[in-house]
């Protein structure tokens, strides 16, 4: 026959499972002598199977975590998050590289992207990047060589990545836009809600705008949300932005809550106070502030009033499923796109720990 037989073909002809055709073209433990004997005859008759990916260097899989280079808190616990996972790529004979790229020039960003696989022989990638042409291109030129590529927090719809491993923006947007309107509601007289982010072609913060526009538009048509001018991503310069606009582009007296859908929250939480705005025991003039992810600087908000809730996905769990989807796209697992994405934690003063 051809040597273009599959595994089912392989499988089929055998009397066995494809898993266990998979175990034996991989070496791997697991099957008995006389089963293993019986699959290697059929292998020869038919010829091995085309294998997906590019060849192992070592006994190890090599997998590229890539994220922006931006120095953010959310990417800084992303950072230590990876590498609090070390024992576990161990444990599953996975090598781990970590990459931090600019992404202030797409295309210099897609042209890095192509070259990290290349230059540490990685099998596959787990990529937070814009969703911008030029990195869909990249990301598509990736997996066309062979490198599998899985989406991590912010996904880039339309190019040939294999699968997305994070929460659901669009729903955290709603989950916020739902939170602060209810808020809103017992706030007699304002009537206003702040959308705040920093100028962003990441889809993750693209979504949460439209799910927070979304709930408030259909559920809420009393209240009025306002986007806010894009704020820098330094606390000192968000808060000197957000500042003006409270002064010139908006009325403070009618703001019930802001939604900051990016970094900078600290900012924020103090162009709030030097606004009159800022949280407090009693409530009064205060406006209500959701956040996103788990950081320490959110978690000292969180305990001093500067945020309401903070919404939290586990990041530790998107960083080993992200490694387990690639290590199962190698071994051409059945089912290894099956991922259970985190739920949205929604985290207050009263359940830090």
């Amino acid at each position: 026959m051809t040597a273009a037989s599959t595994i089912a073909d392989i499988a089929a002809r055998a009397g066995v499972g494809t898993a266990t055709v998979d175990r034996v073209l991989n070496k791997r433990p697991g099957v008995n002598a006389d089963t293993m004997q019986r699959v290697m005859q059929v292998v020869a008759e038919l010829g091995a199977p085309p294998l997906r990916g590019r060849p192992r260097k070592g006994d190890n899989f090599r997998f590229a975590y890539v994220l922006p280079a931006d120095e953010t808190p959310f990417l800084g616990l992303v950072d230590r998050q990876i590498a609090q996972a070390a024992g576990d790529f161990r444990h599953q004979h996975i090598t781990e590289v970590t990459h931090r790229l600019d992404t202030s020039d797409p295309a210099r960003f897609a042209a890095s992207l192509a070259q990290v696989a290349g230059i540490d022989h990685c099998e596959g990638v787990a990529l937070m990047a814009p969703d911008l042409p030029a990195v869909k291109l990249a990301i598509s030129e990736l997996v066309r060589s062979g490198v599998h590529v899985v989406t991590l927090f912010s996904d880039v719809a339309g190019s040939m990545r294999e699968t997305h491993v994070g929460a659901d923006n669009r729903a955290a947007g709603r989950t916020a836009g739902l939170l602060l309107a209810r808020m809103a509601q017992a706030a007699a007289g304002r009537d206003t809600l702040l959308l705040s982010s920093q100028a962003t072609r990441l889809s993750a913060e693209i979504e949460r705008r439209i799910g927070c526009a979304q709930v408030i538009e259909e559920r809420f048509p009393a209240l009025r949300l306002v986007r806010t001018p894009d704020l820098p991503a330094d606390d000192e310069g968000a808060a000197k932005a957000l500042l003006r606009f409270l002064k010139k582009g908006v009325d403070p007296a009618r703001v019930a809550g802001i939604y900051n859908v990016g970094t900078g929250s600290a900012g924020i939480s103090r162009a709030l106070a030097s606004a009159g705005l800022a949280g407090s025991e009693k409530g009064g003039g205060a406006a209500a502030v959701v956040a996103h992810d788990f950081t320490d600087v959110h978690r000292t908000l969180l305990s001093a009033g500067g945020l309401a809730y903070v919404l939290h996905q586990d990041i530790h769990y998107c960083v080993l499923t992200a490694a387990r989807v690639l290590r199962a796209l190698c071994e051409n697992v059945r089912g290894a796109l099956n991922v259970v994405q985190p739920r949205i934690e929604i985290l207050t003063a009263e359940n830090l720990h």
